[in-house]
This record gives structure tokens, sequence and C-alpha cells, in this order.
């Protein structure tokens, strides 16, 4: 008999001893975080500024709300990113599930919202209210991104992004197979950005997110 269980209570532990996961710790694995280009333009400079003072304005009234970090940071990112226009598409609420063989477990969940390109997923986003710390959500981010079906295929090494936010900071996570005979799967996490800062590290987080849609167009 096949148990369901939820994927917020995944340990990062069942992940790498079932599906065979290993974290990388050097920076030329997640060179797309480790080098993230300055945005030029004025107008978006100015718009960003403005999505971090709604968010430090509201958490005066703590705690906001996962809708809420959803509607005042992540959805003007979206926009921002070009995420709303071709040839990505976004999805939200997508179930997802994905089993461990050797214990009859199935992980089901559901993505917050879910980035695609040609229907390939592009970028899995998980969203939590402001006072949740997004390193408790990296299993739950992880598990739905071994769902991606372009990491069961051996003949491909194209990696899945995520990213995880509660409004305040916002962590990237990279999944990719090391080639195609290899079993595992390598992860690793950018560094954490976090609007509690003196600049407004809301520049870097689309700056890089544009990077990842980028690639995914081109490669």
């Amino acid at each position: 008999m096949v148990q369901a269980v939820p994927a917020t209570e995944v340990t990062l532990r069942q992940l790498k001893q079932k599906f065979h996961l290993e974290k990388v710790q050097t920076p030329v694995y997640f060179a797309e975080a480790a080098n993230v280009p300055s945005l030029a333009d004025e107008g978006d400079l100015r718009l960003l500024d403005r999505v971090k003072s709604n968010f430090l304005e509201l958490m005066e009234d703590p705690p906001m709300l996962e809708n809420s970090v959803k509607m005042v940071v992540l959805a003007p990112l979206l926009d921002l990113s070009g995420f709303y226009q071709k040839p990505f598409r976004i999805e939200t609420e997508t179930s997802v599930k994905i089993e461990m063989q050797d214990e009859g477990v199935l992980i089901r969940g559901r993505i917050d919202v879910l980035v695609l390109q040609r229907q390939l997923w592009m970028l899995v986003i998980e969203s939590k209210r402001s006072d949740f710390a997004v390193t408790r959500a990296i299993p739950q981010a992880l598990s739905y991104m071994l769902a991606n079906p372009v990491l069961t295929d051996r003949e491909s090494n194209r990696p899945t992004f995520g990213m995880i936010t509660n409004g305040n900071e916002f962590l990237f996570l990279k999944v990719a197979r090391q080639d195609a005979v290899a079993q595992s799967l390598q992860y690793a996490n950018s560094r954490l950005f976090s609007l509690i800062n003196p600049q407004n590290e809301l520049y870097e987080v689309l700056s890089l997110m544009r990077q990842l849609g980028q690639q995914a167009i081109t490669v």
C-alpha cells in the first residue's frame, strides 16, 4: 500500500538518501547565481524601490500572509522578469507527486507558481508567509523540483531552478543531473537575498530571474 506524504513533511535527509541527491558547494556549479549582472534601467530600479517600500510598510503590522507576499512582492517580480509574456507561461497551484520507490511513499504537493517555457519547467517558486524562514522550505521546494520530468530523462542534463521567498528573503536552488550515466542528482543554493539589508537586493533577485529566463530561451 502506497503511503501519501505531504511535501511539507519531507526531510532533506530523505531526499538525499532516496533520490541520490548530492549537494554541491562550489560556486561554479551554480554560476548563474554567482555572476548576477547589474540592472541599468532607472525605471526598473524605481519600481523595485517601490516594491521594497511597500513590503517594509506592510511589515509594520506583521505577519504578511502568503497571498499578501505573492501580491505585493512576487507578482511585480514576475511581471518585470517578463514571465507573463510568451514564450513563458505561468501556472499556479500545480499538483505534483513523486514516489520513493523503495519505501512505497508518494510525496504530494502543490507548486505555488510554476514558470514554463515551451512546456518545459523553468522555475519552481514556493511562497511563504513573512514570518516563515525560507531555509525551512528547502526540502519542500527540492521535492517539487525533483518532480520535473526533465530530471528523469537520462539523456538530458538540463537544470531545474527554484526560488523560495517569504517576501523579505529570497533563496534560489538549482538541481541537475551530473551526466547521462550518473544516477545521482546534484543541487546547490544561492546566497540568501534579504530586504532587511540597507541596499535593495531586489535588484539582484530580478536580474537573476531574468538571467534564468534568457538562459532557458537560448538552450
